[in-house]
């Protein structure tokens, strides 16, 4: 009888640490790397399909940049932008690609909205003017987009004429 009660003592001292394991490895195996930095903002992001305008949040990382836009309390907008992918308020996500040609516009470089959220030239500098604050980006192409982009310490402004977009962010306000 001692034998076996030593036997199920083994079994379930094994379980419990298996357990423990596979609950460390779920908890902490599929958590995300933390964004290394995060600035409060008035965010405005217009286009065609969607229009925001309220205080928000815009957290980097290395590997993906996150906006979240918040009104009464609640966030209304949300975008994950990876390396491949926007997400869209944790329920759709497509590739930059498709976004832009959803969302923006379809001639415009994959990566324009990171560029834009993490205040770093776009189209690949092109026509780029720096400042002491910053930098500003004139951009025309006759019927697809008319840009005017400035970055400056605490201020991000993109607009586009041409397809009706209009992104603002105002840092630590």
């Amino acid at each position: 009888m001692l034998k076996y009660g030593i036997i199920l003592q083994k079994r379930f001292d094994f379980m419990k640490k298996t357990i423990l394991l596979l609950a460390f490895l779920f908890i902490y195996g599929c958590n995300d790397t933390p964004y290394l930095k995060e600035n409060s903002a008035f965010i405005v992001f217009k286009t065609p399909t969607f229009r925001y305008a309220d205080m928000g949040f815009i957290y980097h990382s290395p590997q993906r940049t996150k906006l979240q836009i918040y009104a009464s309390g609640q966030s209304v907008m949300s975008l994950k932008i990876t390396q491949e992918s926007v997400c869209m308020s944790a329920l759709e996500c497509m590739s930059k690609e498709s976004f832009n040609k959803q969302v923006l516009s379809e001639a415009y470089p994959k990566d324009i909205l990171e560029d834009i959220l993490n205040a770093k030239p776009i189209f690949a500098k092109k026509d780029i003017k720096y400042t002491q604050q910053g930098f500003t980006q004139e951009l025309k192409e006759q019927n697809s987009y008319d840009i005017k982009y400035k970055v400056s310490k605490n201020k991000i402004e993109f607009k586009d004429k041409i397809n009706h977009i209009n992104i603002k962010i105002i840092k630590d306000i």
